[in-house]
């Protein structure tokens, strides 16, 4: 008997993945756009990021004070040196945004944000009831459409002795509100699931077939039925469509996907135990290039640890074996090790994308890279900040690349929330929703204004 459970997790879109492609009716009956999609990575990190690193070595006195002070001012990152865990993209300054100054009070800062970070809203442990609404991955995603709509990995601890999850595993993103999505926990879980049309055709075909089948089985429920179990079954059957229309759209770009395959080596076969904390990295990295460049997606959100996740082989490390530890220890040192290795990633992302020619350019041109703490400021926060670094392409809708921005400190005159910064993202881009993600209780009681977008950001200075 066949078992529609287990079948659509197996298949990679369980059943919170059922909107992995929210946006397939727009897809199909689109024409070639003359302008390339806008693409986001957003890379989420654990353990917060700590403020005072991200200071300029080179600062003025008076740069020094503010940022001390947490006064707004902005700097010119051609003008300064970059920290140390930073240097890797000394080349890219004129891309690079060290943003300060975004709160986000509303999504908590204590170990674990879940969905909350990507929503714009307290979360809880991301109980089902506890996802408030799509998250702003998955809004972009819709506005840049694509066979596989939005793509979530994640490089998360395991269970037990279990260092890391494999498989197809639950996510932190939102398709819809009360829906949690899957994510790829393992690069060459990744890597068959995304690349199957080329490396498997014939898996493809075979889960056609069962596609047609289950849709059919489904589609008669609906005779004597009425309702909410109704719409559930009605819900059921128009994702097994889209699901087959993704399959098809894939199989049509399959020349593409071939000459962008991601070279994953043996080390990461059966989620990949023995492979280093690095190598996890990076096949990841490649992973998702490879989904961006063939055109698979425009949207992937990244974990790229939780504070279980083991340290011990990262080079540097002197003992210290999970960041649950380090982030209650005062090991800036080390701290900046984490960090610099997910700079590595970020560099090796923008330096490929700027190596592929897009239109009069290259993709990264088209391209914004999202690194943020999830918590805030540390490891229980403080939220009332959240340090993200920042890299667009020279087509980006913000006004904001090369420089070190600090806004206005939180509940004070001109303060921004998590809420205007993806406002904003969303504005820029062609959502004109008036304010995204709940607002902050502490603005609220001072009475300050707090809706909409950054303008400072998409106005030419």
């Amino acid at each position: 008997m066949i078992n529609r459970r287990h079948f659509l997790k197996t298949a990679g879109i369980g059943t919170g993945g059922l909107a992995l492609s929210p946006s397939f009716n727009h897809l199909f009956g689109q024409t070639i756009q003359e302008q390339p999609p806008h693409r986001f990575i957003f890379i989420r990190k654990s353990n917060g990021n700590v403020p005072k690193t991200f200071s300029l070595p080179t600062f003025s006195e008076e740069e020094k004070r503010k940022d001390e002070k947490k006064e707004a001012f902005e700097a010119d990152l051609e003008r300064h040196e970059l920290p140390d865990w930073l240097k890797c993209l000394d080349e890219h300054k004129e891309n690079m945004t060290l943003l300060h100054g975004i709160s986000l009070k509303m999504s908590g800062g204590g170990h674990y944000s879940f969905s909350g970070c990507m929503g714009a809203y307290s979360a809880g442990r991301n109980v089902i009831s506890g996802i408030k609404r799509r998250t702003v991955d998955f809004e972009l995603a819709e506005m840049f459409p694509s066979p596989f709509g939005h793509v979530e990995l994640s490089l998360a601890s395991g269970s037990g002795t279990v260092a890391f999850r494999t498989g197809i595993v639950s996510g932190f993103s939102a398709p819809a509100r009360h829906q949690r999505n899957y994510c790829y926990a393992d690069p060459q879980t990744a890597c068959d699931e995304l690349f199957k049309s080329v490396t498997n055709p014939s898996a493809v075909g075979s889960q056609n077939d069962l596609l047609d089948y289950l849709r059919d089985k489904e589609g008669k429920k609906l005779t004597n039925l009425n309702g909410i179990e109704r719409s559930k079954i009605s819900d059921h059957v128009d994702s097994l469509k889209s699901i087959k229309a993704r399959n098809q759209k894939v199989l049509s770009l399959s020349d593409v996907i071939a000459g962008n395959l991601p070279v994953i080596d043996t080390i990461h076969a059966d989620g990949g135990k023995d492979a280093t904390l690095v190598e996890k990295q990076g096949a990841f990295t490649d992973v998702l290039l490879s989904a961006l460049i063939s055109g698979l997606t425009n949207v992937v959100t990244y974990t790229i640890d939780d504070l279980a996740t083991p340290i011990e082989t990262l080079p540097g490390n002197t003992g210290r074996v999970d960041l649950h530890r380090l982030g209650h220890s005062l090991d800036i040192k080390l701290r900046n090790i984490v960090k610099e290795s997910h700079m590595t990633q970020v560099e090796r992302m923008v330096t490929k994308l700027k190596s592929v020619p897009e239109g009069k350019g290259s993709m990264f041109d088209n391209t914004t890279i999202i690194y943020m703490p999830e918590t805030g400021a540390g490891h229980h926060g403080p939220d009332t900040e959240a340090p993200m670094v920042v890299m667009s392409g020279k087509n980006s809708k913000l006004d904001i690349a090369g420089r070190y921005l600090r806004l206005p400190f939180h509940a004070t005159e001109g303060h921004q929330t998590l809420g205007n910064w993806y406002t904003t993202l969303l504005n820029a881009y062609g959502n004109p929703i008036e304010h995204y993600g709940d607002l902050d209780v502490d603005m609220t009681r001072k009475k300050l204004p707090q809706t909409g977008a950054i303008k400072r950001f998409t106005e030419s200075s």
